[in-house]
């Protein structure tokens, strides 16, 4: 090996250990056999090794510094075959504390679910509980979650004897390399189910349908996910839940339109009411909770009056203060009414003579029209308004 073994690793030659360690990682990723099948890269990978191998050898590394050939006699003085921990440490992050890898649990959390619940825009503002069929892995009641049939157990893999890895030898110039790897018998998990539970074949887990009462709180909107915690999945080998969200769709309204936590209608009214003004009687969002059993025996307030001063134009806005949505963290927003003046379309005799009458009077019989100062936002309100309508 002719060329520096400081260059190889693309350090300077007053690096400490760490900075070392750190280098030959960053390239053990880039050219170790398993991630980069280029022979080119795997004779650079080998000559990386072994330049890592001299100079994390404080004594191997001063004796290349003072000129010497540090692979004479061989790595560690014997020849032989040495650990390949710092390989492994490049891809699994390393072993703090000393502490191995071993065999992976059995028993792992589930994942969790979704589920979607339409809900009326009442149910929405107010609250609601609801009764959900859901359909998820519960744990196995015949095993108790273990995977293996009532009177048995797992038992140690033969093959690993219960490590949940295999050591791996591969020779090359610089000697045998090892490696661990999950064993193949025990997928890693170091026990074998020598005889399955029947019920859900080794799982620890069978799927089941199950009703649950969700309490969806008042506020929620299209969106919302209400969180029921440990009551989705039930992970392998009977482990622990995950969590079940239910994701809120409200319903289209007949009459209301939501925008944030305020309320939008548009109440028809007809010319001759908008001329001479008038009092509506309108109904709530809580009309739609009194249902059948009546105004009288729910105690909710399922209408109010609204006064149409006379002269009212189409798309004046009349802004109804505390009668939106409640908010999530309290409040309560507020409904805007939309008048929408209706001009008749069939007139009797009397009814088109009154009129005339009314025109010649105001001196209407034949208007020359007049254009108005742009007003978008009043445009805007008569076309939501007569659209709705």
């Amino acid at each position: 090996m002719s060329q520096d073994l400081y260059d190889l690793l693309g350090v300077a030659r007053d690096a400490d250990a760490d900075a070392i360690k750190k280098a030959y990682r960053r390239l053990a990723r880039q050219l170790h056999p398993d991630v980069n099948p280029d022979p080119e890269a795997q004779e650079q990978f080998k000559m990386v090794t072994a330049a890592y191998e001299v100079l994390s050898d404080p004594q191997k590394r001063s004796s290349y510094d003072r000129g010497g050939d540090p692979f004479s006699g061989g790595f560690g003085g014997q020849g032989a075959g040495f650990s390949f921990t710092d390989i492994m440490d490049a891809f699994f992050g390393g072993n703090a504390g000393g502490a191995t890898r071993g065999p992976r649990p059995r028993t792992r959390r589930g994942q969790d679910a979704l589920i979607r619940l339409e809900v009326d825009l009442a149910e929405a503002a107010f609250g609601v509980s609801r009764e959900l069929k859901v359909d998820t892995a519960i744990r196995c009641t015949t095993c108790s979650g273990d995977g293996a049939a009532p009177g048995s157990h797992p038992v140690p893999c033969e093959t690993c004897h219960g490590q949940g890895e295999v050591a791996h030898v591969q020779r090359s110039f610089l000697g045998e390399i090892r490696t661990l790897r999950p064993c193949p018998a025990c997928r890693g998990f170091g026990t074998v189910i020598p005889d399955p539970c029947r019920e859900c074949a080794g799982e620890g887990r069978v799927r089941s349908r199950r009703t649950l009462t969700v309490k969806i709180p008042a506020g929620v909107d299209t969106g919302t996910r209400v969180q029921l915690s440990e009551q989705g999945e039930v992970g392998p080998g009977g482990g622990p839940a995950g969590d079940l969200y239910v994701e809120i769709l409200v319903a289209p309204h007949p009459t209301f339109t939501r925008h944030g936590n305020d309320l939008h209608c548009v109440v028809g009214v007809p010319m001759t009411a908008a001329a001479l003004g008038t009092t509506l009687t309108l109904p709530t969002l809580e009309a739609d909770l009194a249902g059948a059993e009546g105004a009288a025996d729910s105690g909710l307030q399922t209408s109010f009056e609204l006064g149409v001063q006379p002269g009212t134009q189409s798309g004046h806005e009349t802004v109804v203060r505390g009668q939106g949505v409640p908010g999530l963290r309290g409040g309560r927003g507020d409904l805007i009414v939309a008048i929408a003046v209706e001009t008749p379309t069939r007139l009797d005799e009397r009814q088109e003579a009154l009129l005339r009458e009314l025109a010649e009077a105001r001196g209407e019989e034949q208007p020359t029209g007049h254009v108005k100062a742009a007003q978008k936002s009043m445009f805007g309100r008569l076309r939501d308004a007569f659209n709705t309508h």
